[in-house]
């Protein structure tokens, strides 16, 4: 696993890796008025359930699609759907346990690299994006002008499946375990998640 592919991926994670250290950018009441590009660009990675699905959804393409783009494509598209219903005041039951579920399936879907037909994998990571859009769009709700962290959240969303698919098509090419492994440790995820709310 020493190719300049796997490196760069590395790399681009690691670089994103500090920003789980903070809390959901929006939380603070105070910062809404301020929120700007940066603030939307670094908005999926503090959150490690979401930097885990657009990462896993990038990873499932690059192991079973034909049409790689086809999913991260539906789940960016949804995902600003549900920010915008979000900053429109919508509100849907069981978000969080859904965006959970996601990991959990996402998760599974890359361990057993199974391969759905195009439309289905869209309609299914589209479902789940407007749950993360939903979470996304309540926590940005207020910016004054909130085109531009929208941006940076799509841009953000964006990089992250590039991420994810580069890392799959790397994997791919290894041992099969390493992409199991990966799957495997997304699910594990969802799973404690889904644990906490019970």
């Amino acid at each position: 696993m020493n190719s300049p592919t796997l490196r760069s991926t590395a790399l681009m994670i690691g670089l994103a890796l500090p920003g789980l250290a903070l809390a959901h950018t929006g939380t603070d009441l105070g910062s809404h008025h301020a929120m700007g590009f940066m603030d939307g660009l670094t908005h999926p990675l503090t959150g490690l359930d979401h930097l885990a699905a657009m990462l896993a959804v990038g990873l499932w393409s690059a192991l079973t699609a034909r049409r790689l783009w086809l999913a991260p494509l539906a789940f960016a598209a949804m995902l600003l759907v549900g920010a915008l219903l979000g900053l429109a005041g919508v509100t849907l039951p069981a978000v969080e346990p859904m965006i959970a579920t996601s990991l959990l399936v996402l998760g599974l879907l890359v361990a057993l690299r199974k391969s759905l037909p195009a439309q289905a994998a869209a309609a299914l990571v589209g479902g789940f994006a407007v749950f993360h859009g939903l979470a996304h769009g309540a926590e940005l709700a207020g910016s004054e002008a909130i085109w531009l962290p929208l941006a940076g959240m799509l841009q953000a969303t964006v990089a992250l499946h590039v991420c994810g698919l580069l890392l799959g098509l790397t994997l791919r090419a290894q041992s099969p375990w390493w992409p199991r492994a990966a799957g495997v440790m997304v699910t594990l995820l969802g799973s404690v998640l889904l644990l906490k709310m019970i």
